[in-house]
């Protein structure tokens, strides 16, 4: 059976796939100005930072994984769910880490002075928001992985159709 991979899918692939070389890279290899790998050894270990490393990169890579074996086919409704749940889940975290203390100051305080240890010399471009300025970096990976989760629902509320390709 010829698969008829839809655009949305393909964008997809390209964002999981960028995910995941950020969630390698950020910590461990030099990126100029978009992160500091020393200021991050600093506040973990190596072997913290290489299970942080593991932990994201495989959750991404099963990610990937199922949308590829899946991709151009109809995908089954628990399919559908688990890479929605399971993106959203790490959205939320995102937010919970990142934006909600940025934009509300919740949980700002405790993040502040590690924030700035650890991002402090990195480029951003935002504004300082209590205390909080998420980098160029982490505004890229969180801006892909609602790409991503966008494009899971549509892909999971949208049927395929030979003549629309959406």
């Amino acid at each position: 059976m010829k698969r008829e991979i839809r655009t949305a899918e393909k964008l997809l692939v390209l964002g999981l796939s960028l995910i995941l070389i950020f969630m390698i890279v950020q910590d461990l290899v030099p990126l100029g100005p978009l992160n500091d790998v020393d200021a991050i050894s600093v506040d973990r270990s190596f072997n913290e930072i290489l299970t942080v490393t593991l932990i994201g990169a495989v959750q991404i890579l099963i990610l990937l994984s199922i949308v590829l074996i899946f991709i151009g086919k109809r995908y089954p409704i628990w399919i559908r769910l688990w890479l929605i749940i399971h993106q959203s889940f790490i959205f939320v975290g995102a937010l919970l880490d990142w934006w909600i203390p940025y934009f509300f100051g919740y949980g700002a305080e405790e993040r502040v002075d590690r924030y700035q240890q650890m991002f402090g010399d990195t480029h951003s471009f935002l504004p300082e928001i209590n205390g909080i300025v998420p980098n160029t970096l982490h505004v890229i990976f969180h801006s892909l992985l609602l790409l991503c989760m966008l494009l899971t629902i549509y892909i999971s509320f949208t049927t395929k159709n030979k003549n629309h390709l959406a």
